[in-house]
């Protein structure tokens, strides 16, 4: 599959991956099986959770690959996460996994 050509708006990155109406939560797990985070599909995390599994769909899984696209996908809002640390915690999240250990699988709920 061809990754799309990401800008540095979000909202248009955002528009390039699949809408999922049909999911209405995702479950973050770490290699250990235990769940970090819950994503719901509502206002103020449906981008996060297309973005998600759109990582976990094209890659298998949020690796630190992934997680390094995952920050091109947010674009202006990584900046901000950056400067603004525990503001974006679905970022901050894509911050920590830098080595494959902390990679994450993305289950539907």
């Amino acid at each position: 599959m061809q990754r799309p050509n990401f800008s540095d708006k979000f909202s248009d990155n955002l528009a390039l991956l699949p809408v999922l109406d049909t999911v209405a939560a995702i479950e973050l797990v770490d290699h250990s099986g235990a769940s970090v985070a819950k994503i719901e599909n509502k206002p103020g995390q449906a981008g996060s959770l297309r973005v998600y599994c759109w990582l976990a769909e094209t890659l298998g899984a949020v690796t630190p690959e992934a997680a390094a696209i995952g920050l091109t996908i947010y674009a202006e809002h990584t900046q901000d996460a950056r400067a603004n640390p525990g503001k974006h915690p679905n970022i901050d999240r894509l911050f920590n996994i830098k080595t494959p250990d902390q990679t994450l699988q993305v289950k539907g709920l």
